[in-house]
């Protein structure tokens, strides 16, 4: 629940990292024929020491391995200061250890004074930023963009106490909403207890709750199951303050926040390190694109303005990972006022499917049939991949309209974070009708990997190609 920075500040850390090291690497090569003069007991070296491009390359990664397994880049991890350093510390001392090993069985020497000398640089150049980050958020001069809205379910003894560590943390975008609790007194008396356990839902809808914190007693036992299962399709994370261990729960994990140990009721799909590496994984693929593709943007928005009147872009309210909204942005292929006809354009199949696009959508403009079929309307969409809105592979976020016609079950497919392109797209594109391309994506889900993202990658390419499926 908490996290000190975003994955996007994570996977910034990360390209730091490895331009520092690098960076620190070449300063050290440089300086090191200067530095004989300074002790006698250091070698004297005339010119600068060769070291090749591909060791700038392997220091920069093992680097960025270290720290990853020892969580320095976790969000969620190391909130206080000291525990950072210490961690930050280790690393170092791994690092150190490992890289003279690589440069052993590479069969390189290397000057024990540059290798010195670049440990330090690069430590000093890593930490620095880490510093200087952290006393911008105290200080006020960095401020988290994401504004987590909580409730907590208990308004006595514990559940005043959490209120108060997580209002220590209000720099992280965190604000207590107020408290729900049965007790009729303390609904009467104080002013931040929005109502009873009943009344949870409603309140979760109407303040956008994000987070549910569960501080109830073990007595409560059968209200808190209740109360989980009544609030389990909507987009909020539920959180357990742990007296109860005896609960039977699938795939809880138990974090500790400040001193609060919590279980989590609804983990994320995706670990860490995997929405990580998804993460570095897109920008490196969308930021590229993106900038390579500009000249084609700009004639196609050119087209799309001689083809008929209206916006270049079109801008979709769709639903991204956690049932959150967001404008998914397209090439505008149908004319203007094409929503108000939404509901004449969708209809059902023989099976009694909902099918919302079909061949003979009498709204799709000359231009707009050409970008559909060439799935060239999809390109904006590579920035709201760059926004962190959306990633490369995963199901597609969904209308809204559509949203509320999913059964509960049909929901999970927002546990990952929407994509591009999915397994749906690959396994039949819109010749599937609607919602039954939902247990492709839970498939998707349930074997999550980065190589099953290649494979969808490589697939994409191959159908949009062939033109199947797309109008």
């Amino acid at each position: 629940m908490l996290k000190r920075f975003s994955d996007n500040v994570a996977t910034l850390f990360m390209f730091l990292d490895a331009l520092a090291v690098m960076a620190a690497l070449r300063i050290a090569q440089v300086v090191r024929p200067g530095l004989s003069s300074w002790a006698g007991w250091i070698k004297d070296i005339p010119e600068t020491p060769y070291i090749g491009f591909h060791f700038y390359l392997i220091f920069a990664v093992v680097w960025v391995v270290v720290f990853m397994s020892f969580s320095i880049y976790d969000p969620h991890k190391h909130l206080k200061p000291v525990e950072e350093l210490v961690v930050f510390f280790k690393g170092c001392l791994v690092i150190v250890v490992v890289l003279p090993g690589i440069l052993y069985f590479a069969n390189r020497e290397m000057s024990r004074v540059l290798f010195v000398s670049f440990a330090v640089l690069a430590s000093i150049f890593t930490l620095s930023y880490r510093l200087i980050y952290r006393a911008g958020f105290q200080v006020g001069l960095i401020k988290t963009r994401e504004n987590r809205r909580i409730l907590i379910v208990g308004a006595g003894v514990i559940g005043r106490r959490l209120a108060q560590t997580i209002q220590n943390f209000n720099r992280y975008g965190f604000e207590i909403v107020g408290f729900v609790d049965d007790k009729r007194d303390l609904i009467d008396s104080q002013v931040d207890v929005l109502g009873d356990l009943d009344q949870t839902r409603a309140i979760i809808i109407n303040q956008k709750i994000q987070h549910l914190i569960i501080t109830l007693p073990r007595r409560a036992h059968a209200r808190t199951t209740d109360l989980v299962s009544r609030v389990h399709d909507l987009p909020v994370r539920v959180w357990v303050i742990p007296d109860y261990f005896a609960l039977a729960l699938n795939k809880a994990s138990v974090i500790e926040f400040a001193d609060f140990p919590l279980i989590d009721l609804r983990p994320p799909v995706l670990n860490s390190y995997q929405r990580l590496l998804k993460r570095v994984f897109d920008l490196m693929v969308a930021i590229p694109a993106f900038t390579l593709t500009l000249p084609l943007f700009g004639l196609l928005a050119l087209l799309i303005r001689l083809d008929s009147q209206g916006p270049v872009l079109y801008r979709s309210k769709r639903l991204k990972e956690n049932g959150a909204i967001f404008e998914m942005l397209k090439f505008r292929t149908m004319v203007t006022g094409a929503d108000a006809a939404l509901r004449n354009a969708i209809k059902d199949s023989e099976n009694e499917v909902v099918v919302h696009k079909r061949p003979d959508d009498p709204r799709v403009t000359r231009i707009g049939r050409f970008l559909r079929c060439s799935s060239l309307d999809e390109l904006p969409q590579l920035i709201n991949i760059i926004r962190g809105e959306m990633s490369l592979v995963g199901p597609r976020p969904e209308l809204p309209e559509m949203v509320s016609l999913y059964e509960p079950w049909q929901r999970a497919r927002f546990a990952v974070p929407q994509g591009l392109t999915g397994w749906w797209q690959v396994s039949g594109r819109s010749d599937k009708p609607m919602h039954l391309h939902t247990e492709d994506d839970l498939y998707y889900i349930q074997h999550y990997s980065l190589w099953f993202d290649l494979q969808i990658l490589l697939r994409t390419v191959i159908v949009v190609i062939k033109g199947k499926g797309a109008y």
